[in-house]
């Protein structure tokens, strides 16, 4: 069929030119020279414009209302038909002079925030997120919503997701966190964390995540590991997908679960089946089921007993002075829970609080209820609100993440809802794999991530988001297995059950 062929071949010279453009933005946020940054800047947006052009190109259009009405294509190409030609309309009815001048405005709003963040000056980068805002508000208005130009931007993320139905998924959940947290801390035993504190060198921890992640299956001839200021991962094209973690001497939890998490992103883009290459659909099916597999890899396997009976000797192996903690008191440790100002380090339990505070906020941007230069006192409003606890200075608090410096307002939900799926998908693998806990405590993880890969990772985006969770666990998607996942595991480690 010539146009499907010529369909695959345009998609094909788009990957190539978004693969180059994803190594440009890893080297930018990794190991580019200060002084390289405004250059750089300029060149990521001109392959950016270019990228943006090709991708709204006319004869790209006229291939996708050709293979449309086309029968007999396969189940990928008819996925990829349906994922560009959404990606193709959302940014047709973007000027391509806007774009270009949004990714260089993008570029070196990172790059300023990276600098604010060092110093905690939010004053400096101020204008660079009032531009940021503004942008994302015009490209609201230029795709069309129903009710909130915000769901404009949550598309872009979740496929399907509206900010009416995540303020539906946040009402029971906070409903049911607040107080378990408000329990745990006033009837629960809380774990002994003393072990953990000291002075743990970069290298030493260096050298432990390489060995979680090649626990893992990290397949470190397509990928590699190296730091940055907020932790990522990069597929920067086939058999290309790095993770970058980040050291800091006093905490040496930080950069394991860095780790952990990021090799959980990887390990999904790295299942992607090859025939999907360059169609559109070499991607997750979404944010949300991206980080899914991320936290089921940093948290329900990371931070479970079995896990740290694994992994213990390779703990003492490279800490010799971690060597007297038993497997049970590791495993209590990493699950402490306690309100605290970096959404990042935050315990499972009040994770998705942050959550709701960033979702809060930023919604108000995009519909203009909240000005930029108000963000750091009602950021300190809303943590105390939702946490208890209020950050002293802005690089705690709202200059913590990276997000809003590139535009990317709508992503933050993803990050609960990765929350949701990963508890229903962790349900379903240990419903059909009985003996999934002892496979780990003896650190075979090859029957996980064959399972992972075969219901989750090879699809890349053949499903929408919400289909996938149903072919994998058989129902909607369901906060219940959360909750109920919660507030079992945490009822065991603060030992509520035997305090009646």
């Amino acid at each position: 069929m010539k146009t499907l062929a010529a369909y695959k071949a345009h998609l094909r010279e788009i990957g190539k030119l978004n693969s180059a453009l994803a190594l440009l933005q890893w080297d930018q946020r990794t190991c580019l020279p200060p002084k390289g940054h405004e250059a750089r800047a300029e060149t990521i947006g001109k392959l950016a414009k270019i990228v943006f052009e090709l991708g709204t190109a006319d004869k790209l259009g006229r291939y996708l209302e050709k293979l449309e009405v086309e029968d007999g294509l396969s189940l990928e190409d008819r996925a990829s038909v349906r994922v560009v030609g959404k990606d193709y309309r959302r940014h047709k009815a973007i000027p391509p002079s806007l774009f270009e001048r949004f990714a260089v405005a993008r570029s070196r709003s990172e790059s300023a925030w990276e600098k604010a963040r060092a110093a905690s000056d939010f004053e400096s980068f101020q204008p660079h997120l009032e531009e940021m805002v503004d942008f994302a508000r015009r490209f609201a208005e230029y795709y069309g919503y129903k009710e909130n130009p915000y769901d404009a931007l949550i598309e872009g993320f979740e496929p399907g997701m509206t900010g009416r139905e995540v303020r539906g998924v946040m009402a029971p959940l906070r409903e049911r966190l607040v107080p378990f947290l408000k329990r745990l801390l006033a009837e629960g035993a809380r774990p002994d964390t003393s072990f953990l504190r000291g002075s743990f060198s970069a290298d030493r921890q260096r050298a432990l995540s390489l060995r979680a992640l090649e626990a893992m299956g990290y397949d470190f001839a397509a990928g590699r590991l190296d730091t940055a200021v907020h932790p990522f991962t990069s597929s920067t094209g086939p058999n290309d997908v790095r993770v970058t973690t980040r050291f800091v001497e006093n905490d040496l939890l930080s950069s394991l679960y860095s780790s952990l998490h990021e090799g959980g992103h990887a390990l999904y883009d790295q299942g992607i089946s090859p025939e999907l290459q360059w169609t559109g659909l070499d991607e997750g099916a979404s944010f949300g089921i991206h980080e899914s597999q991320s936290r089921l890899w940093e948290n329900m396997i990371g931070r479970s007993l079995p896990f740290w009976t694994f992994f213990r000797p390779i703990l003492t192996q490279v800490f010799p002075e971690l060597s007297s903690p038993s497997a049970d008191a590791l495993w209590r440790a990493v699950n402490v829970v306690e309100p605290s100002l970096i959404r990042v380090e935050a315990d499972e339990v009040t994770y998705n609080l942050h959550i709701m505070l960033r979702f809060e906020l930023e919604d108000g941007l995009i519909n203009g209820k909240i000005a930029v230069a108000d963000l750091p006192d009602l950021w300190r409003d809303a943590m105390g609100r939702y946490l208890g606890v209020t950050p002293t200075d802005d690089a705690s608090g709202v200059l913590q993440d990276v997000h809003w410096s590139a535009g990317l307002f709508g992503y933050f939900p993803s990050y609960m809802l990765g929350n949701l799926y990963a508890a229903q998908v962790f349900a379903t693998l240990q419903e059909e794999t009985p003996d999934l806990d002892a496979r780990i405590a003896r650190g075979d993880f090859a029957l996980l991530r064959g399972w992972l890969q075969d219901r989750v990772h090879r699809f890349g985006k053949v499903y929408e988001p919400k289909e996938l969770v149903k072919r994998v666990t058989g129902k909607e998607p369901d906060s219940a297995y959360f909750l109920s996942y919660i507030t079992r595991k945490y009822s065991e480690v603060y030992r509520l059950a035997e305090r009646g």
